[in-house]
C-alpha cells in the first residue's frame, strides 16, 4: 500500500517528530514543519484547555502564511497527539478542536477508541496509533487507525522492549498500510534503517529537545549532550508506564536510578503521575540514540544534519 500524499507529499526527509510532552509547542512544531519533517505537539501540553484553540490558530495560520510565501517549497503538515487514556479528561475538548481546525494526522497514544478515529476521518484526517507488540497493532488497525507506530526499545519516554527488527517484522506480516518506527533514532543512516527494515517514515524525539525552539531547560538539553545510552534507565516508576530516563536527572532529585521502586499501572495518571518528582518536568526522558547529539542546534540545523547523513548513508550502501 502507497503512503497518503500526507505523509509523502511535502516532506524533505521520511521523518515525522514525536510529540514530546511538556517540550513540544508551536515554535517547535513550526520550525520542525518548515525544515520539512512533520512537527507534533502533544493536546495536553497546551495548558489551560483553551489554550488548545491559540495554538493550533497560530500554527494553522503561521504554516498558511508560509505556503503562501514559498509556493514551491511548502511546508510539512502537522501533527497532534492526543493521549485516549481514561485519566485524560481532557480528550473530549481537544479532539473538538483538532475537528475544528481540521488537524491533517493526530497520534493516538495508550489506547484505541473508534470514535476517535471516526472523528478525524469525519473530514479527511489521518489517524497513527503508536503501539509496543503486535496484538496492540492489530487491536488499532481493527478499530480504524490508518497506520502505525512501531515503539521499539530504545525509544524516549514511553517505550517498548522489543528489537525493532522483531517488531517491524511482526507487523509487516499482516499490515501493508503506514508504518513509522520509534527507538534510537537519531542520525540520517538510522533514517535508512528504518526503511530498510520495512517502516515508511522515522519517529524521532530526543534530538529535537536538544533544539533552540524546544521548550526545555538549558540544564535538561546540555545533560543529552553530555550523556550516551548508559546514562539511561528503563523504569514504570514516575508515570505507572515503562519508559527511558536520563540517570542523571534522577539523581538530581535524590534517587538512585539503579534502584527504583515499581509502579502500579492501574494507577496511572497524567496529572499526578507519581506522588514522588514529576515525570516529565523533573525527570527526563530520553532515547537511547543520544550520543549523536553533540550540541544545542536550531530545529533547521539539525534536520539539515539528518538530510546530509541520509543522503550520504544511501550514497554509502550504492556503492
Amino acid at each position: 500500500m502507497a503512503l497518503p500524499p500526507i505523509l509523502k507529499d511535502k516532506l524533505r526527509l521520511p521523518v515525522v517528530a514525536a510529540p514530546l510532552f511538556i517540550i513540544s509547542h508551536p515554535a517547535l512544531v513550526i520550525a520542525q514543519c518548515k525544515a520539512g519533517v512533520v512537527g507534533s505537539f502533544p493536546a495536553l501540553n497546551a495548558r489551560p484547555e483553551a489554550q488548545v484553540d491559540e495554538w493550533l490558530a497560530e500554527i494553522t495560520e503561521t504554516l498558511a502564511a508560509h505556503d503562501a510565501a514559498h509556493p514551491g517549497a511548502p511546508a510539512a503538515p502537522f501533527a497532534v497527539n492526543q493521549i485516549v487514556h481514561t485519566s485524560n479528561k481532557r480528550l473530549e475538548h481537544d479532539l473538538t478542536m483538532c475537528v475544528k481546525y481540521k488537524v491533517p494526522i493526530v497520534i493516538s497514544s495508550l489506547g484505541a477508541v473508534p470514535e476517535v478515529n471516526d472523528a478525524i476521518h469525519s473530514y479527511g484526517g489521518t489517524v497513527l496509533h503508536d503501539v509496543i507488540n503486535n496484538r496492540h497493532a492489530n487491536s488499532a488497525i481493527r478499530k480504524g487507525a490508518d497506520g502505525l507506530i512501531a515503539v521499539a526499545a530504545g525509544a524516549g519516554g514511553h517505550a517498548g522492549t522489543l528489537s525493532p527488527f522483531a517488531l517491524i517484522q511482526e507487523i509487516r506480516d499482516w499490515f501493508d498500510g503506514p508504518l513509522l518506527l520509534s527507538g534510537a533514532i537519531a542520525n540520517g543512516g538510522a533514517i535508512l534503517a528504518a526503511q530498510a527494515m520495512g517502516a515508511d517514515l522515522a519517529y524521532i524525539g530526543t534530538p529535537f529537545i536538544a533544539t533552540e525552539e524546544a521548550r526545555a531547560t538549558d540544564g535538561y538539553k546540555q545533560m543529552l549532550v553530555d550523556s550516551n545510552a548508559g546514562d539511561i534507565v528503563y523504569s514504570n516508576y514516575f508515570t505507572g508506564i515503562a519508559g527511558n530516563y536520563l540517570k542523571g536527572s534522577i539523581r538530581a532529585v535524590g534517587m538512585d536510578p539503579d534502584n527504583l521502586p515499581k509502579a502500579d499501572p492501574s494507577k496511572m495518571d497524567f496529572e499526578k503521575a507519581s506522588d514522588g518528582p514529576k515525570a516529565w518536568k523533573e525527570i527526563w526522558g530520553s532515547g537511547q540514540g543520544i550520543s549523536a547529539i553533540k550540541s544545542v542546534v536550531s530545529t533547521q540545523a539539525l534536520v539539515d544534519r539528518l538530510d546530509a547523513e541520509y543522503r550520504a548513508a544511501k550514497a554509502r550502501i550504492s556503492a
